[in-house]
């Protein structure tokens, strides 16, 4: 068979029956043999918008995502998804097809050194060099993909290589081994186990890492048992059982003041699969100033990196969480969180008839059942869809944590629903971030996806906005969104049903024509433009020093 036969038959192997991308030159060997395998290409309008498919995918589902792009310009498409997914560990595997051998360093049509290119924003990149190369270059991505930290692998193939003659006799593939972690000393573990019995004011801070550790079990019976508060990281939403008591929200910039005042005044901080990013620590070294810190996390690289623990251990998720539980005695802090949580709850009691955008996401998170997916753009409305609505499970919110990357909710939705299509998925897309990959709606009306999509309407760039009213001496320079096209007449073009609401009083029966619409179905939502996202910690402040709505 060729080479392009051997791309396919590798990825049935592997277990891929879905995979997004966008067919030129140099890839049109693959898309050939795409014609007659069993695995399902779902052509997407842009290649990012391919790749964000694929990581919302992977995403909502635990699997590999797998996109394709051709070269020069359809491969360049590919970086900020590549990005993407490397800031926020998403399993990915991108195959680019590339100028034949024969041409390359030549400046030949569309040729571009995509390995160069793609080395900074993947977990690893291969140029393919020899037909005899190809499987195990392959096998080596989808593992590399998975293993430890995991992350986006690139394949770039050159087209005589996809074109080339190789044996039909392809090698099995076993079950993906474990990773080799070390083990973590006993001493560690006593360490631990001893910092988290002497704590009176302990706190869970819990990352992404645990629920890619497939650790959400053990996570739940450890809070169980160490009785201890929790918060979260934007990526780790829902990994907290919706009834815990004790969890306290996000913490960070837009974290709640709940989550931030407990971590500032704790004693021990047990951080779980996270890494002290900015945006979370606020003045870095004004973060949880009084805590002693014990880290578990796969990637050494995070260790010491911006805190230096006082217990460091480094492992699997699953196998440490249990080791380390023990029974806290802290009444007295259990009753001051509860406290917190109950001083600075949210108010939902917005005057006037003007749709408030917290309240509205509320409503609809109250309305969904359990395991829908919400995919988020960035903006406000990301902030707010994180604060206000409720998740059981991390695959059920998907949003662009590290990259912060407009655009990236309404591919990632079809990724979602295509993974998980007995399942509801929201698009939760600002006005902004909407318009970056609106030719998605392309997609969605090729395939009949029942994907529904929220767009909240400010006619801003509203988080860039928002900082330019506070930090930029209201400068409101090249924000103003007030010529947006017709949303409605927009999805209408796309044979996507939709309707636009401004009022309180029009909230209820909308999102019932929404829900229970069977197709896509776009529901565009005006808000005040003078709305903001509170609290906020300022750029460089620490994370007690929020500044609140009822403060301006």
């Amino acid at each position: 068979m060729k080479g392009a036969d051997l791309v396919m038959k590798v990825l049935q192997q592997h277990g891929v029956d879905s995979i997004f991308g966008y067919p030129g030159g140099a890839i049109m060997p693959i898309y050939d043999a795409i014609y007659h395998s069993p695995v399902k290409h779902y052509l997407c309008r842009h290649e990012q918008g391919g790749a964000f498919s694929a990581i919302g995918y992977a995403r909502s589902s635990g699997k590999v995502g797998v996109c394709l792009a051709t070269s020069g310009p359809g491969a360049t498409n590919l970086i900020t998804s590549l990005a993407d997914a490397l800031l926020d560990s998403v399993p990915l595997v991108a195959i680019t097809g590339q100028v034949s051998q024969g041409v390359m360093g030549t400046d030949a049509f569309q040729e571009i050194d995509v390995l160069g290119l793609s080395l900074p924003v993947t977990k690893h990149s291969f140029l393919v060099e020899h037909i005899d190369a190809l499987e195990d270059t392959l096998h080596q991505a989808f593992a590399l993909a998975q293993s430890g930290r995991p992350g986006p692998v690139l394949v770039d193939i050159p087209k005589n290589i996809q074109q080339a003659e190789v044996s039909c006799n392809l090698k099995p593939v076993s079950a993906a081994p474990k990773s080799s972690l070390p083990q973590v000393a006993a001493d560690q573990l006593h360490q631990a186990r001893a910092l988290i019995a002497a704590a009176e004011r302990p706190i869970a801070y819990i990352g992404g890492g645990v629920h890619m550790a497939d650790a959400i079990a053990e996570l739940q019976q450890f809070l169980t048992e160490s009785a201890m508060p929790s918060v979260t990281t934007l990526k780790a939403m829902g990994s907290v059982a919706k009834d815990n008591p004790y969890y306290l929200g996000m913490l960070g910039m837009h974290g709640t003041q709940a989550a931030n005042l407990a971590v500032q005044q704790c004693d021990l901080l047990v951080c779980l699969g996270a890494r002290f990013d900015d945006r979370v620590t606020g003045k870095l070294d004004s973060f949880a100033p009084h805590a002693k810190v014990i880290q578990l996390d796969i990637d050494p690289a995070e260790i010491n990196k911006l805190r230096r623990p006082d217990c460091a251990m480094l492992g699997d998720m699953k196998q440490v969480l249990p080791a380390i539980s023990t029974a806290t005695h802290c009444q007295p802090w259990l009753e001051h969180c509860l406290a917190l949580k109950q001083q600075h709850g949210w108010r939902y009691d917005h005057p006037g008839e003007r749709i408030y955008a917290p309240l509205f996401l509320k409503q609809l998170s109250d309305r969904l059942p359990d395991n829908s997916v919400v995919c988020c753009d960035v903006g406000q409305h990301q902030m707010w869809v994180a604060q206000h609505m409720r998740f059981n499970h991390p695959r059920n919110h998907l949003s662009s944590g590290g990259l912060g990357t407009m655009g990236f909710g309404l591919p990632a939705a079809i990724g979602a629903k295509l993974a998980r299509p007995e399942d509801t998925v929201l698009a939760v897309c600002g006005d902004g971030s909407f318009m970056m990959n609106v030719q998605e709606l392309g997609t969605i009306k090729r395939f009949r996806l029942p994907v529904k999509i929220v767009v909240v309407d400010n006619q801003r760039l509203g988080m860039v906005k928002q900082w330019q009213q506070l930090f930029f001496n209201e400068r409101y320079s090249e924000t103003d969104l007030s010529d947006n096209p017709d949303f409605v007449a927009l999805a209408a073009a796309f044979a996507i049903p939709g309707h636009t609401i401004s009022r309180k009083d029009e909230v209820a029966d909308a999102m019932e024509a929404m829900l229970t619409w069977p197709g896509p179905y776009l529901l565009h939502v005006r808000i005040d433009e003078q709305d903001n996202v509170w609290p906020l910690v300022p750029p460089g402040a620490a994370n007690e020093d929020m500044l609140t709505e009822r403060a301006q």
